[in-house]
């Protein structure tokens, strides 16, 4: 039988990437599966920024105020981010269960 040989991403190809590329490959996890958790945690780690400057601004103890509007701008980008990969992967697993082998 044939092997079916995996599809190499093309961040493995950039430079300074093929250090942690190779570390993936050999911690014997999928990919996607990285990137999807790198970003849950992105997202988390942002809506955590959101509620601490938000904290610091009613109390009185953040500085610049502006501030508060740069951290809720990088939460709603990660929170897009995370539902535009989440559409995307349910879109390809849409395609491939409908492939007739």
């Amino acid at each position: 039988m044939n092997n079916i040989q995996s599809i190499s991403p093309l961040w493995e190809v950039m430079p300074g990437r093929q250090v942690q590329a190779a570390q993936k490959k050999t911690d014997g996890g999928s990919i996607f599966a990285d990137i999807l958790r790198s970003t849950v945690d992105n997202v988390r780690k942002s809506e955590a920024d959101v509620a601490e400057t938000e904290y610091l601004l009613s109390t009185g103890q953040l500085d610049n105020p502006a501030q508060l509007g740069l951290v809720l701008y990088k939460a709603e980008v990660s929170m897009s981010m995370l539902t535009q990969l989440r559409d995307r992967a349910m879109n390809a697993y849409n395609e491939l269960s409908r492939i007739n082998l």
